[in-house]
């Protein structure tokens, strides 16, 4: 049984932590709703560009003029994994939720005799797939210094894939992110950006627009801006289901806390009464004795 000032310096040590889980719930509850606002504001372009490229894309169909990025090698032997995480821990499952999605995806690519190239942004997710996964690395990200992510990041690592796609180093790029919801609740996403797939448009909306210069010249301007897009819609939807994901997570902690100094408490004071309890028994009968 723990000694009454055993049970003090418990009750003191997660008080403490109790105050700093708090802070970061606060700071987290700060950091979301410009994050959300972010996200929520880019998915009308986002959305909408995918329907005008989706309706040139058609278009184009299978042409041989058509560019590259949207046709592909012809081949998908080898696939590029962008996987998108958290500089920092402390949010939940939200790391875990994307590398395990990113995890069975490569697992099932490997079992198919392909080849599989990772590249991590965020370093929690390379620390989580670095045991398994570290001899299929290609590259990596690090935003811890920046302070908040802006369309240049999502251009760095658009170029950095394109490069690389235009160096045949990749068949097939995908990006793996957590799609924001709300506070409880951020979806694992996997999408495919290479070659480029869009939702949405069809030839009948297609045929109102007569486009100057032709369908390809266009798409071959605006698909590595597509490319970057995308990527910048899932930095932003990243940053949401952070601090979201954290600030949950950062309530749990709190309220666990709470209740465990409520239990450590409630255990003290009985220490505490058995002691007095005892220590006046020994009074009571050495008075007798006299």
């Amino acid at each position: 049984m723990p000694s009454l000032k055993d049970l003090k310096n418990r009750i003191a040590s997660v008080k403490s932590t109790r105050k700093i889980t708090k802070a970061m719930q606060m700071v987290a509850a700060a950091k979301l709703r410009r994050a959300q606002d972010a996200a929520e504001a880019a998915r009308p372009y986002a959305e909408r560009f995918d329907a005008v490229m989706a309706g040139l894309a058609s278009s184009v169909g299978g042409s041989d003029g058509a560019p590259k990025l949207l046709a592909g090698t012809g081949k998908e032997d080898v696939h590029l994994l962008v996987v998108m995480t958290a500089e920092r821990g402390l949010c939940g499952g939200f790391n875990g939720s994307i590398v395990r999605k990113a995890r069975i995806r490569a697992s099932e690519l490997i079992a198919q005799g392909k080849t599989v190239k990772i590249l991590t942004v965020g370093k929690k997710g390379r620390e989580m797939l670095r045991r398994d996964y570290g001899q299929h690395f290609v590259g990596h990200v690090d935003l811890s210094e920046v302070k908040r992510v802006g369309y240049a990041n999502a251009q760095d690592i658009a170029r950095d894939v394109l490069d690389r796609f235009a160096a045949d180093e990749f068949d097939v790029a995908t990006i793996y992110y957590a799609r924001f919801q709300n506070v409880i609740t951020q979806i694992p996403t996997e999408q495919q950006i290479i070659p480029a797939k869009f939702e949405g448009g069809d030839e009948a909306d297609t045929a109102l627009y007569d486009y100057e210069p032709g369908e390809e010249e266009i798409l071959a301007d605006l698909l590595p801006r597509g490319v970057a897009t995308q990527i910048f819609a899932a930095l932003l939807e990243n940053g949401a289901s952070e601090q979201g994901a954290r600030m949950s997570a950062m309530d749990n902690a709190t309220r666990n806390a709470g209740e465990m100094i409520d239990k450590l408490t409630i255990e003290y004071n009985r220490s505490r009464q058995a002691v007095i309890t005892n220590e006046l028994i020994e009074i009571i009968s050495g008075a007798e004795a006299l």
